[in-house]
């Protein structure tokens, strides 16, 4: 396959898990998204993790509720738990790695907030005990996975939501993420602020 003919076939890969994906997931969303408005709406705060991609899809986030998504509105509380290198690495150095996100969940977390915990294999150490330090902390978790879950459901509590995308690629899982994300946002803005 030449190298247009891959490209293509790349979009329409990314394409077809997304229609697939909404069909399934939509419902999904749909309940995370009134999760996350009631509990913003109570005065809660949305922390956010993930490693490599999924940091930099956690940032993504928490920047769109922070700034703005496609409105004009005031800024809503969230934090990514990916973004402060002195913390990260003084953590991973007198701790160790897997305890990046929990000891800031620990630190940071109240009862009634939210973790949006973003981990495509579902098997990210770091992220199962961000969830672990989230429930101790009673809060609720949305998790954002892909393939089978890994041992991310096994996990959450009852009250969690899983957004499981039905696809093997962590790229097809992470292009779907970001749209999730987006989903999110925008359902955010429509319930709290309106058109």
């Amino acid at each position: 396959m030449d190298a247009i003919s891959r490209i293509q076939q790349t979009f329409r890969d990314s394409a077809n898990i997304k229609l697939e994906a909404a069909t399934v997931l939509a419902p999904v969303i749909d309940a995370a998204a009134s999760l996350l408005v009631q509990q913003l709406l109570n005065g809660h705060k949305i922390l956010s993790c993930g490693n490599g991609g999924s940091a930099a899809d956690a940032q993504h986030f928490s920047s769109e509720l922070l700034n703005r998504f496609e409105m004009e509105r005031p800024g809503l509380p969230a934090i990514a738990l990916t973004t402060d290198s002195s913390t990260l690495t003084s953590i991973a150095n007198d701790y160790r790695y897997e305890d990046v996100f929990a000891k800031q969940v620990c630190a940071l977390g109240q009862a009634g907030d939210i973790l949006l915990a973003i981990s495509t294999s579902g098997r990210s150490p770091s992220i199962a005990n961000a969830v672990y330090a989230a429930h101790e902390r009673d809060m609720r978790v949305i998790a954002l996975s892909g393939r089978d879950g890994g041992d991310l459901p096994n996990r959450l509590s009852e009250g969690d939501i899983e957004i499981r995308v039905p696809d093997a690629s962590t790229a097809r899982i992470q292009e779907v993420h970001l749209l999730v994300i987006h989903c999110l946002c925008e359902q955010i803005d429509l319930q709290i602020f309106g058109q």
